[in-house]
């Protein structure tokens, strides 16, 4: 029988495991039925999920849908995320705002969000909040850092001046010999 690996990212990683690991315990059982192979689950816990995107994102979405005001909602996020020594947090809201008739986008932005720089190590993710006057979108950005060293953003890594060049080592010599034999006339 095959395995099947089910990795789960989560902020609480107890109320996925349950007293004793019950809850994992049935979960495994009924990915057992529907699959007819072996599982194994990994649990990660996210240690500071005020830096996650998508765990901003969601959290955003479900106080809207629980009728807190987006702004207090959002303005509460930023200020969790720049406690946590974020370099910047940017959120993007779009829909019926307070139920306003016609729909509109409202940006809030604290520190800095280099959108355009490669090296910025930004984390993004979208969500919706489904609302009595239809979906609002939620849009994250946050900037953790500045990645230096750590990958090379270049094409032509690994490729030697050899590679780069192309043909083969002996014509260029003899490229090189014509050239001198110009140069002599």
């Amino acid at each position: 029988m095959k395995l099947v690996t089910v990795t789960i990212t989560t902020s609480r990683p107890g109320s996925i495991i349950g007293k004793g690991g019950q809850e994992v315990d049935k979960l495994k059982e009924e990915l057992k039925k529907i699959t007819g192979k072996d599982i194994q689950i990994n649990i990660f816990e996210i240690k500071r999920p005020e830096l996650d995107a998508p765990l901003v994102a969601a959290s955003i979405a479900r106080q809207i849908e629980n009728r807190i005001s987006y702004r207090r909602a959002i303005k509460m996020a930023i200020a969790a995320t720049m406690r946590m020594n974020a370099e910047g947090i940017k959120i993007q809201i779009s829909g019926r705002l307070n139920g306003a008739e016609m729909a509109r986008n409202e940006s809030y932005k604290e520190g800095r969000i280099p959108l355009s720089t490669f090296r910025a190590d930004i984390d993004y993710a979208t969500d919706e909040a489904h609302t009595t006057y239809g979906r609002m979108g939620i849009k994250v950005w946050i900037m953790k850092g500045e990645v230096y060293g750590k990958r090379e953003l270049s094409p032509l890594v690994g490729m030697t001046k050899k590679n780069l060049s192309g043909g083969s080592s002996a014509s260029k010599e003899g490229n090189s010999d014509a050239k001198r034999a110009r140069r002599k006339k």
